[in-house]
């Protein structure tokens, strides 16, 4: 089967190496990929935002599946485009790509279908959003409604900060995403990634995961994509993944085909593990980044042949996705700047490292060196036996990059590796 992977980050890198592998996949295709896709796919020079661009592409390449790795293209429509053409892709289509799209739908739909979750209020206007204030207490959780680069959640300490980020969402700060908001009670505990396939009907598990949003060691400084991440979160133990699925996922998937827009894909949940149990924070309607790169090394499968069972709606014939049962952590390594402006055009060599996977995320090639061309450069990923062996391994792989104008934090990983040493 020949593939077409949309997307150019580090999730896409893990995604089409994870895909080269499989038996099934005859040629790989990545637009527009990045050079270290294009050690494992085609890549082709593709403007994803025109649909007919793509179902022609596909046409021409007898593309058995289409596999799309950003949240953008989901909220696009794309899915709906290739699948009225006859195309199978693994995605949801716009509808349901909500659950990411619109946090006041996901809101809406936990109201609805009673998954647990912070209480929240919805507002279209500044001066609704100002006076909602008074219905909650510091600190204050405000979120632009619309896809923000993961960058569109605010945590204030105060009113008047609170006061500040609603003036900057409506005022343009978060462009359309901050055209309406979300303010929500803010849910303390520990939180974890957890991820699901489903067809729309049938929902099987896929792993769990814990990021590193801050961009400074012990978690300080701004939010950012991700720095980092391992898998399997221990912290989310068998039970409580089964309390997940009967009582957030499922639900979801029930819900979503109840309203006519059936759900197919990735379903990505963020939660909170408070007092109460499990909470969502929000779902994402793609893998994480760099989630994706610790599940990819751990998936025990052939991918192709499991997400072609979710975009075809055969997932109940497949087995339970296996995973091996060691550690992987991954380090992103970013440039100077990030989350800020980054510094572009860095030098970058990876030639000497052995011991971990170096997934692409912000690279490009010039005159033939390569070169840092986003915020998150890099993804040091490796295996160990827990997390304290994988953490082991991902920064001795480090030590052998020369990144010279880019930066990570030295402590991914680190609450594991803190309990690990407690046993």
């Amino acid at each position: 089967m020949n593939i077409l992977l949309i997307g150019s980050g580090g999730r896409e890198h893990a995604l089409a190496w994870k895909l080269a592998q499989s038996p099934s996949c005859d040629t790989l295709y990545a637009a527009p990929g990045n050079p270290g896709i294009a050690e494992d796919a085609e890549l082709v020079d593709l403007n994803v935002s025109d649909h007919a661009a793509v179902i022609s592409f596909c046409a021409g390449h007898d593309i058995g599946l289409v596999v799309v790795g950003p949240e953008g293209p989901l909220v696009d429509g794309l899915g709906d485009s290739l699948r009225e053409a006859g195309i199978s892709v693994f995605g949801p289509n716009r509808n349901a790509a909500q659950l990411e799209g619109s946090k006041g739908f996901t809101k809406d739909m936990c109201a609805a279908a009673n998954i647990p979750t912070a209480g929240y209020r919805r507002h279209d206007s500044k001066a609704s959003a100002l006076a909602g204030l008074d219905e909650f207490k510091p600190p204050y959780v405000i979120k632009a409604d619309g896809l923000a680069a993961g960058k569109g959640v605010i945590i204030a300490e105060s009113k008047a900060d609170a006061e500040a980020a609603i003036e900057d969402m409506f005022g343009g700060g978060f462009g359309d995403a901050g055209a309406a908001v979300v303010l929500e009670e803010f849910m303390t505990g520990e939180e974890v990634s957890f991820f699901a396939l489903t067809d729309g009907h049938d929902v099987v598990a896929f792993g769990s995961a814990q990021d590193h949003k801050r961009v400074g060691d012990g978690d300080t400084g701004p939010n950012t994509g991700g720095m980092g991440a391992y898998s399997p979160a221990p912290v989310l133990t068998q039970l409580l993944q089964d309390e997940v699925m009967e009582r957030i996922i499922q639900p979801t998937v029930g819900y979503m085909a109840e309203q006519g827009m059936p759900y197919s894909g990735v379903l990505f949940a963020g939660l909170m593990l408070t007092e109460e149990g499990p909470k969502l924070i929000e779902y994402n309607a793609r893998f994480g980044d760099p989630e994706c790169q610790v599940l990819m090394s751990r998936f025990q499968g052939d991918l192709v042949t499991l997400m072609h069972a979710v975009a075809t709606g055969g997932l109940s014939a497949e087995s339970a996705p296996g995973f091996s049962p060691n550690s992987a952590l991954t380090v992103v390594m970013a440039a100077q700047g990030y989350p800020g402006t980054p510094q572009k055009g860095g030098a970058i060599s990876i030639d000497y490292v052995t011991q971990a996977k170096v997934f692409h995320a912000g690279t490009a090639e010039k005159e033939g060196q390569l070169v840092a061309n986003g915020g998150r450069v890099l993804n040091v990923t490796a295996m160990g036996v827990n997390v304290t062996e994988a953490q082991r391994n991902a920064y001795a792989a480090i030590e052998a990059i020369d990144f010279p104008t880019g930066f990570y934090r030295r402590d991914i990983g680190w609450r594991e590796v803190e309990r690990e040493s407690a046993i």
